[in-house]
């Protein structure tokens, strides 16, 4: 069986950056038959599966850490992908000179499309419950959501790098399918705290395990067994997790917390900060979120 403190101190060091081309997404997989109800016709849409075993998971994070310390190369981005990064023409760089793209952020081009109505500008912000840095941006997001512009919509898209990611992306999804919304921010917290207390954050050393942790945390937080389940397996927690999937690798996501705005513009905390002088640690934080005000007030402009 896993042991707990190498997987907690794994997930402080290499958290929050890929660090390694992550495996293939493993063959799907359903929550054990004799907690789960039958799956419907429209619920059978292949998505990737939940975490495989704890130990593998461990020796994936060793491997991705140890590349790094070995001078590994990530792959190059391909030519033919739509995400090209170039610097904007001067007319439509933010005013002032306040920021500068390729330092503070990137320009995407061609734009992404969004998935917001027309008028709205969106904000995504890709992230994963068990990255220490997004636990740590909880406190300025939560105040610039109750600031923000009526026209911002806010979207969260968990980052799909390795099977624990994934594991805690349908936990998120399955949260947010059930309409509890206050229990992701719950299973962020829980996370973290047993994390700091160096015991598997609700994942297990299989599927079939970590599906039951996850159904153990919904039950005791007053969802039923069989509703958890239902959602677990249901049509709209697959497709959430292919567009996740797809976001992750459309945007060539490399570390979390990372924010795209409108399809347009991505950056995060270090790009954000990077004239923060490091006597200042939470400046980088700051950055961002008044870096992001600006790109959405531009973008609105238009």
């Amino acid at each position: 069986m896993l042991r707990a403190l190498p997987l907690a101190a794994l997930l402080a060091l290499s958290a929050c950056s890929r660090q390694a081309p992550a495996p293939p997404p493993p063959a799907p997989s359903a929550a054990p038959a004799a907690s789960t109800p039958p799956a419907t016709q429209s619920e059978t849409t292949p998505a990737p599966a939940p975490a495989t075993t704890a130990q593998s998971e461990t020796q994936q994070a060793t491997a991705s850490q140890e590349s790094v310390d070995n001078g590994a190369e990530r792959p190059a981005r391909s030519d033919a992908s739509l995400e090209q990064m170039a610097a904007l023409p001067a007319a439509a760089q933010l005013p002032d000179g306040k920021w500068k793209p390729g330092v503070h952020y990137d320009p995407l081009v061609p734009a992404q499309p969004t998935s917001v109505a027309p008028g709205k500008v969106e904000v995504v912000e890709v992230l994963w419950l068990a990255c220490p840095h997004c636990y740590a941006l909880e406190p300025y997001i939560g105040n610039w959501l109750k600031t923000k512009p009526s026209y911002v919509e806010f979207v969260r898209v968990p980052v799909m790098w390795q099977p624990i990611h994934r594991a805690h992306a349908r936990l998120y999804y399955t949260l947010d399918a059930l309409g509890r919304q206050d229990l992701i921010a719950k299973a962020f917290d829980t996370i973290h705290d047993m994390a700091e207390r160096k015991l598997p954050p609700l994942v297990g050393n299989s599927d079939d395990e970590t599906f039951r942790v996850q159904q153990q945390f919904a039950t005791q937080n007053g969802i039923s067994a069989d509703e958890f389940a239902k959602a677990y397996n249901s049509f709209t927690v697959s497709s959430n997790l292919q567009r996740a999937e797809q976001l992750t690798q459309r945007y060539h996501v490399e570390g979390v917390p990372f924010f795209v705005v409108n399809g347009k513009y991505t950056t995060d905390v270090a790009k954000a900060g990077h004239d923060c002088p490091q006597t200042a640690p939470t400046c980088g934080e700051k950055k961002l979120i008044e870096l992001i005000g600006d790109l959405v007030a531009t973008e609105h402009r238009h």
